[in-house]
Parts: structure tokens; sequence; C-alpha cells
């Protein structure tokens, strides 16, 4: 690891204009991983300059061309897979077996929009013979993109990659904990060839760094992921400027388990919905709604399956010394409100683990969907099991909250599967299975989780603008 990471503007490294920088630290032990700029105003219009200055060379590369960089760019964060999985085991504590997946993840999404660039044409128009109408889509310019730190090589990749293959040029600002990969991403892409300029990284904190590309002028799109606050104060500042979002914010997934679900098949799903990287997930399935006559012997297996996932082994730590606190907290909301821990519940004994912000799979029985940890996005691999009469019961309670990112629901019965599919209110909706969509699946929220798609060629359309042009034979 590098003692010190600046700035990537203009295809090169850049100190930061005020010489600050920040730690960055390992949560699974508290030591010193790195230092990272800590960039400001003076930063973020350098980045937004070199990306206007790129902007026109970039969108009249040829089609052709383009496509072939985009894809070179995911070629080569495969053929550098050791390197960024270190990185991102670094500041994030991800277990080993975890880390190749999130590069190999990320180069998909160069790949995928690499071969989608062909896909931007328009449309012809059917008007009268004497006037030709048709559409075309064009790129913004500069586009900026803020990434936080649960995924962040998986996340940069998700925005970075629509955004360059529709032709726009990229400030990017990852989380102050989690910068190298993106940074490295950086320099990966410039190293196969893309221009100076097209793609510059920011690192800082969000006051800082973050809200001065927010606010610049220059800056014509924004896509952000991160927290349901943060995404909101982004929101009055875009308004103001009447800036195009794609917003990705929290969520508090309903999972619906019915009484005749394949439970070999529905309990290690549920699992995996909250407990996959440590619940740090905005999708994660934190509430389990499970039909009452199956309710005990479900929690009874599920608990036993989740004693399985050992911190430290099969699951990373909070990466946050925040989160690892807030999850905490909520342990005292739980008993307050008078749920009961099935499972964890307290911090982890593991002499191993000390110095590390481990949380283990923790189980709540007797919760009702109006307590705070049945309402309120923990962040953490934390379930709140609610037990259900029936579908109609069950269909209220999952559509009873503040988000809609993602639902799912187990059952054999295939009418009952689309019957209630249809009546989630989320963006993604998973059946007898939990979050297997890949890069080619849109991606977003209903209600408090955002607007806007990631992923899929909806992605791709959100970082273009459409123009009609006609014209009088």
């Amino acid at each position: 690891m590098r003692e010190q990471w600046e700035h990537f503007i203009a295809g090169k490294a850049v100190a930061p204009s005020g010489g600050q920088y920040l730690d960055s630290t390992n949560p699974t032990n508290g030591e010193h991983v790195t230092r990272i700029a800590a960039g400001d105003a003076a930063d973020a219009n350098a980045a937004v300059a070199a990306a206007k200055a790129a902007a026109a060379q970039w969108r009249a590369v040829p089609a052709m061309d383009r496509a072939r960089l985009i894809i070179d760019i995911g070629r080569a964060v495969r053929a550098n897979v050791d390197e960024l999985a270190e990185l991102e085991g670094l500041e994030t504590g991800k277990p080993a077996f975890q880390r190749p997946m999130e590069v190999e993840g990320s180069a998909r999404y160069f790949e995928f929009y690499g071969g989608l660039v062909h896909t931007l044409g328009g449309e012809t128009l059917v008007q009268d013979p004497s006037v030709h109408s048709y559409t075309v889509r064009e790129p913004f310019g500069v586009v900026g993109i803020i990434t936080p730190w649960n995924a962040p090589l998986n996340q940069a990749a998700r925005g970075i990659a629509p955004a360059l293959a529709a032709g726009n040029t990229i400030v990017a600002k990852p989380s102050e904990f989690t910068s190298t990969t993106t940074l490295r991403l950086a320099e990966i892409a410039s190293e196969v060839g893309l221009p100076d300029g097209v793609l510059n990284v920011v690192t800082g904190t969000g006051p800082e760094a973050g809200a001065a590309i927010v606010e610049h002028p220059e800056v014509r799109k924004l896509a952000f992921t991160g927290s349901l606050r943060a995404g909101k104060e982004i929101g009055q500042v875009a308004a103001d400027r009447i800036l195009p979002l794609t917003l990705e914010l929290g969520g508090k997934s309903p999972n619906l388990v019915f009484a005749d679900a394949d439970m070999s098949k529905a309990i290690p799903g549920a699992l995996r919905g909250f407990v996959g990287n440590a619940g740090q997930v905005c999708s994660a399935g934190t509430r389990l709604l499970v039909e009452k006559s199956v309710h005990d012997d479900f929690v009874a297996a599920l608990s036993q399956a989740a004693a399985g996932v050992k911190p430290g082994q099969m699951m990373g730590p909070m990466i946050t010394q925040a989160q690892y606190e807030k999850v905490q907290e909520y342990f005292a909301i739980a008993k307050d409100e008078g749920a009961v821990a099935a499972a964890g519940g307290t911090l982890p004994e593991e002499p191993e683990l000390e110095g590390g912000y481990f949380i283990p799979p923790t189980i709540y029985t007797g919760v009702r969907n109006d307590m705070r940890i049945a309402q309120e996005e923990i962040f953490g691999p934390v379930a709140s099991v609610i037990p259900f009469s029936d579908e109609e019961e069950a269909i209220a309670i999952a559509n009873d909250s503040q988000y809609g990112l993602v639902a799912g629901l187990w059952t054999q019965d295939i009418s009952r599967a689309h019957r209630v599919a249809a009546r989630l209110e989320a963006g993604q909706v998973f059946i007898n299975e939990w979050l297997s969509g890949t890069v080619e699946h849109p991606f977003g929220g209903y209600k408090q989780s955002g607007y806007g798609r990631e992923k899929g060629i909806e992605a791709l359309h959100h970082y273009t603008q459409l123009k009609s042009i006609t014209v009088r034979l």
C-alpha cells in the first residue's frame, strides 16, 4: 500500500490544494492503512475544469473506438484483480473470498456498457411526407458521481461505466473511508488509453469535496448513492440548480416467507439477505415477514444457520467506527422496544476480533412493524422477524415503510408469487431468491429509496439527454 494517495485530475496525481490529508484505517483491527488527499472546492474546481476541457474530444470519439476502450478498461480491471482486491480488503475489511468477486463485478460493468455504446441511436418520428423528424441521445457533458463506503469499487464502476459509454466526462468522489480502489481504477483507465480529463477523482469529505461538486455550475448531471439524509440535502441543492439526479438511497427491504416455501432454500436465502457484506447493503432483506404457522420453526432454523456465520471469517466488520457504534445503539433500542434477540444482539467475545468493528448476525423476534428497528435502516447484519396471518396482511406490512428499494418472497405457489410481486412497492422484487440480479437488471427505488435507475440499459439512458430534430423537406 502506498503511504499517500493524491487526487487524480487530468490524467495525473495532484496534491490537495490545502495540503491536508485524511487517515484511512483498517476496520478489522483499527490499524493505519494510508493517507488520502483531503479535497476542497479548489480541488473540485480543478477536476471539473479538466473534465470540461476533455468533454468535446471524448464526445467526438467514434462509437466503435469508445466501446473498445471501455471494454479494455474492464479487461484491465480483471487483470489487476489481486491488487484491487488487496486495496478493497485493507480499507473495508471484507473477507478474502469476497474481494475478487467485487473486482469481477466491477469489470463486468465496463464490458456490459462498452457493448451497449451502439444502442444509443434515436428514433424516426412519423409526421407527413414534407417533414422529417428524429431523436438523438446526447451526453450531458460533465457528470458528478458520488459513491459510499460499503462497496467502493463496485459502486464506482456502476456509475462510471455507463456515464463514459454515453459520452460524458466525469468527476468522481468516493467516500473518504474507502477511496483507494476508485483512484486506482482511474489510473488503470488512463493506462489503457482513456484520454486525460475524461475520468477525474477528487477525494475528501462530503461537506468539503462532495458539496463543491454538487454545487458546481458546470456539473450537468449527478449520481449519488448513500444515506437518505444526504440524498435529501443533495436534492435541495439540485432543485435550486435544476440539476438532473440519480439517487439511490436507503432501504428497509421486506422478505416474505410463506408457509409453503421450500425452507431448504428460504432459510439460507433469508440469511444471505441480511448478512451479505455484513448487512452493509441498502438492499439488505432486514424485515423478515414470516407466516405465523411456520414462524417459530423458521426462526429456530434461521438462528441455527446464523450461528455458523463467523465474523472475521465469513463476514467482515462494520467499515467505519461510526457505523459500528450506530448498530450498537440499535441493540439498545431493540431492547427498549421489547424485541427479543433470538441470535446475536451483543458484541462478539472472540479475542481475535478485538480491535475490529465486528457485529455478529442478529435476529430479533417479538417485533412489530411500527418499532424503530423495523422502520429505520440499521445498515448492519440485523434482521427483524415479523409474523403475518395471510397474504393481505403480509402485503400491507411489507408496503408500510418509507422505503421501497427491494422486496422478496418465498412460495411454491406460482400464482401467489406473481400476484404478490405485482403489489409490492419496490423497484426490484425477487421470488425464491435474494439479490441475484446482475449488471443487466435495472436497480433503483420507490418512495424514499430514491429515483432514477442504476444498472441495465436504463442507466445508460439516464446519462443522456434526448433531443428531437425536425427538418422541413
